[in-house]
């Protein structure tokens, strides 16, 4: 094994975000090529649920592979998953990646079969380090790659059995990973807003606040609204629910002495992405009750909320655990920056009319500058031994 290879896989971090990064500058690449008339996937038959498809299970899934398997080991003091296990698992990722490309060519089972490898590996291995560790407070995280890994399955099956479930599997598994988002931020944003306060002299009554009431109505509230989205997506009671739901986080994120961060932006650029939760309800709602498309109310949540934290704690934990300091540099506000420019430009589509295409395309431009400006600033950081 090289030295760069062996390096990779010494952390889950270093080559579930390498990968991810690339994937999410792929996935889109080739999608906005379909788009237009070229490339390889021209012809596939549902172009936009792979596109979907991809985004979750592809891109998003190999970030929280990442974190979750880095962090594990520090909440159970177990030794990292690392080497030849670590290999396996991104190799079964890239397998699922070139399978769904090659969907309308291979047989469903065989695409289903390679594609729901990595997910039942992940949940595996994680089960393993926490169950055998009896960290019991993560064992729900472990229902939740569960859960997301029956998803993919109910995906895949209804190409076969199931016409329609495809949708919901997706739709279900945004917002699951929302539910994860929410857990997720209230654990680390507090926590890293706190110390960060501290070690820069701010007084006691500047802390960031944790109500344990505000945290679980945030993760009912995103439950709910989930199911409701899916389930009965035009009905009056989903809209109110989403309304609900942002007035609930936005009061949980007004606790957590986000302004106060505004100096750093490692931090800050946390407590932004967080912002799009009452955001994307908000539009979510009006899309219900008013007249705003819906498809762009859940980009408001999936790029958002999603891409933002991914991308803050890409950033954030790649300089941690390289033995960088915990400081955003110029390159990495910049990505910050595009990764917002995005999220306004394909908000921006129902809003301009004959333009709407355009606000996509330019969407998905910036993205891809943004992701690949990201796997080019760290890609040195993450295929390296840590600098110190």
């Amino acid at each position: 094994m090289n030295g760069t290879l062996q390096t990779l896989l010494g952390y889950s971090f270093r080559v579930f975000f390498l990968l991810g990064s690339l994937c999410g500058f792929c996935v889109i690449l080739l999608w906005s090529l379909a788009l237009l008339g070229y490339g390889p996937l021209v012809g596939h038959p549902n172009l936009v649920y792979w596109h979907a498809h991809e985004m979750i299970f592809g891109f998003v899934f190999a970030i929280v592979a990442g974190f979750i398997l880095t962090a594990v080991a520090n909440w159970t003091g177990r030794t990292r998953v690392h080497g030849a296990e670590l290999g396996i698992l991104a190799a079964a990722w890239i397998m699922g990646r070139v399978a769904l490309a090659y969907t309308g060519h291979w047989p469903l089972v065989v695409i289903a079969a390679a594609d729901m490898l990595f997910p039942c590996l992940l949940t595996l291995v994680l089960g393993r380090e926490v169950l055998t560790a009896g960290n019991w407070r993560n064992v729900p995280l472990v229902g939740v790659v569960a859960l997301l890994a029956a998803l993919n399955l109910m995906f895949h099956l209804a190409a076969s059995i199931a016409p329609g479930l495809d949708r919901a599997a997706l739709l279900l598994a945004v917002h699951v990973l929302l539910v994860l988002v929410t857990i997720m931020a209230g654990r680390i944003i507090p926590a890293f807003t706190g110390n960060w306060l501290k070690s820069n002299g701010a007084p006691g009554g500047a802390m960031p606040r944790v109500v344990p009431l505000l945290d679980v109505a945030a993760i009912l509230m995103t439950i709910v609204t989930g199911l409701g989205l899916t389930f009965a997506p035009m009905e009056p009671a989903s809209g109110i629910a989403a309304l609900l739901a942002a007035v609930v986080h936005l009061a949980r994120l007004s606790q957590w002495s986000g302004l106060r961060t505004v100096g750093e932006p490692l931090l800050f650029v946390l407590h932004i992405a967080y912002l799009w939760f009452p955001l994307g309800y908000a539009l979510v709602a009006l899309s219900i009750f008013g007249s705003y498309l819906p498809s762009a109310a859940l980009h408001a949540l999936t790029i958002g909320v999603i891409t933002g934290m991914i991308l803050a704690m890409m950033t954030r934990v790649s300089l941690g655990h390289t033995g960088r300091p915990l400081h955003a540099a110029r390159i990495t506000v910049v990505v910050y920056v595009l990764w917002m420019l995005a999220v306004l430009a394909r908000l921006s589509g129902p809003l301009l009319g004959d333009w709407y295409i355009l606000t996509v395309e330019t969407a998905a431009s910036i993205w891809m500058i943004a992701f690949l400006l990201f796997a080019w600033v760290y890609w040195p950081m993450l295929a390296k031994p840590r600098i110190d």
